[in-house]
């Protein structure tokens, strides 16, 4: 199915229009990656910008005020402690100071940048995550649950750490047989829904380790494919259709029979990356190697995913940055921003609804997830989901102060030695039931393997 661009349909954003920021705004002389993976390459929230830079010898990243404009100095100081090139970038949804990375090198390290930006390099993580036997390149953190990030490696294993103890809780080894293209967490983080070079999408749930659902062949080229979760539930897939067009599909995940649309786009050989806004329900897809940013309204009524217009310009985009909605300028109606990497710069692209009226425009608005976590990490652990918690943007977004700011930490035992002997006997208590549920665990493992053990005798006739 090809684009309906004559069927006019009653749309609030039906007129959004984009347009790029003045050269003065951009940034300058940015070396950005020439790395040969499909990531967006950059990160962006209301505070910072972060983009994956060249680096000679190891792997390094820029973080810069989002404030910033004009040429970024060869001097300015960059995080720079992975020993092989940096895969993903991304920043913890409930604290703008906290940024994750992935790199070849087979480590996951989360950072803790200082307010205003770098004074010096940074070398050093706050936390080190190592689990993945091959490089790593998909981070994802979990959206309403605190310092839980789950990464995807080459070794076509998931892992979901508890970042504030640097705790790997679930690991799945066995859930796909090839190359993870991408991962995404569905609105209360009780799921995950992934597609592989297999060509199959899965919905899992991370804490049972439990393949879901799968749908075979869910695009039938053979180059990368990706896949988010909608805010209802919904699955919108990219990837390329057997004769090497672009393909856009969106799946009910009640029935991965047949897609609900799906949609032909060019035969351009650029992987088509995602990027999805809750509250207004559009999702925007930017080609690596494009000179465009298409977006697209998703619906209840057919055809469902509603092609709205595209940006289009004379530079193709190396990767791009999306910014969460609590950083967008609810005074000119500002609705999305993009950061586009160019060779060397980047760009700002704001995504605009033409309004006659200053007031606040409620309807471009809704509540939208704030950086409060629903769920502590031992929480979602035990068990529980729980949707975001929403703050209005009405008047502009101002971050509250958090009771969690200072949980992130690498060890357990680095609880403030001045809060008395009531943090010894909550930490006695703790390490006492991690014991415990260690012992759970490692018999429960015995007798996996010794059933295993059992399957394996009666499935070579042994018994």
């Amino acid at each position: 199915m090809s684009f309906r661009r004559g069927v006019v349909r009653q749309s609030k954003f039906r007129h959004v229009f984009a347009q790029a920021w003045k050269a003065e705004h951009c940034i300058d002389d940015v070396r950005v990656s020439r790395v040969t993976w499909d990531s967006p390459l950059c990160a962006v929230n209301p505070k910072f910008i972060a983009v994956i830079i060249e680096a000679g010898g190891g792997g390094a990243f820029l973080v810069v005020p989002i404030s910033k404009s004009g040429r970024i100095d060869q001097t300015c100081p960059t995080v720079c402690g992975h020993a092989a090139p940096v895969l993903d970038i991304q920043w913890c949804p409930h604290d703008d100071n906290v940024i994750a990375s992935a790199s070849e090198d087979c480590m996951v390290k989360v950072w803790q940048i200082p307010d205003g930006g770098l004074t010096s390099p940074m070398t050093d993580a706050t936390v080190t995550l190592e689990g993945h036997s091959k490089r790593v390149g998909l981070l994802a953190w979990h959206p309403t649950a605190f310092n839980i990030l789950l990464t995807a490696g080459c070794d076509n294993v998931i892992c979901v750490w508890n970042v504030g103890t640097g705790e790997l809780v679930y690991q799945l080894d066995d859930a796909h047989p090839d190359l993870i293209y991408s991962v995404s967490w569905n609105k209360d983080g009780s799921a995950i829904c992934t597609v592989c070079k297999d060509k199959a999408l899965r919905v899992i749930d991370p804490r049972r380790g439990a393949v879901l659902k799968v749908r075979e062949k869910v695009h039938d080229g053979t180059r990368p494919m990706r896949a988010v979760f909608l805010s209802d539930g919904k699955i919108l897939t990219t990837g390329f259709s057997r004769m090497s067009e672009r393909q856009l599909a969106l799946w009910d995940t009640k029935d991965l029979s047949e897609p609900m649309v799906i949609q032909e786009m060019d035969t351009s050989n650029g992987v088509l990356l995602p990027f999805y806004d809750p509250d207004t329900n559009m999702v925007y897809l930017c080609g690596k190697g494009d000179c465009t940013i298409r977006y697209f309204e998703v619906t209840d009524e057919s055809p469902y995913v509603h092609f709205l217009s595209l940006y289009s310009s004379k530079e193709p985009q190396r990767g791009a940055g999306f910014l969460s909605k609590r950083g967008v300028d609810v005074n000119k109606c500002e609705i999305a921003r993009f950061y586009k990497l160019h060779e060397r710069k980047v760009e700002p692209i704001s995504m605009t609804v033409p309004r006659k009226s200053d007031l606040f425009q409620g309807d471009l608005y809704p509540d939208t997830a704030g950086l409060e976590p629903a769920l502590l990490a031992d929480e979602w652990i035990a068990g529980q989901d729980a949707p975001p918690l929403l703050v209005s943007l009405s008047g502009g977004y101002t971050a509250p102060p958090s009771k969690h700011r200072d949980t992130l930490r690498s060890k357990p035992k680095l609880v403030s030695q001045d809060s008395g002997t009531g943090a010894d006997d909550v930490l006695s208590e703790l390490l006492a039931e991690m014991k415990a549920l260690r012992a759970v665990v490692l018999a429960q493992n015995q007798r996996i393997e010794l059933l295993e053990r059992q399957l394996a005798r009666i499935e070579d006739g042994d018994v």
